[in-house]
């Protein structure tokens, strides 16, 4: 299940009703790449977060959604729905776009070498 409502993608989008199934598998292919890039989980409150926490699924320093990760979730969400094939760029291929990579970089954790 989706940590962002569906019918926040949907008027992110201005999809139409009949794309709703599609909306929900990139929504959730948005967050799940959210995450990610992030190492981390994030929960929409404190309620599934502590549930996470107690099931063992929570990973290491998960949180709560925060307006800028929710912000770039909905940019990835519409870039996977505008862009229904792989996107490059001249340096290579582009994973995540420039804006939501800007919004997530201070919650990112184990940044590696």
């Amino acid at each position: 299940m989706s940590v962002i409502d569906i019918d926040v993608g949907m008027q992110h989008l201005r999809a139409e009703a009949e794309d709703q199934s599609l909306v929900q598998r990139y929504l959730d292919a948005a967050e799940d790449s959210t995450m990610q890039y992030l190492q981390r989980r994030f929960y929409v409150d404190n309620a599934a977060l502590e549930q996470a926490v107690l099931e063992g699924t929570a990973g290491r320093d998960p949180m709560l959604i925060t307006p800028s990760i929710l912000a770039a979730c909905l940019l990835i969400l519409g870039h996977f729905y505008d862009n229904r094939i792989d996107v490059f760029s001249e340096s290579g291929r582009t994973d995540l776009p420039t804006g939501s990579r800007s919004l997530l970089a201070p919650f990112r954790v184990a940044l590696g070498v």
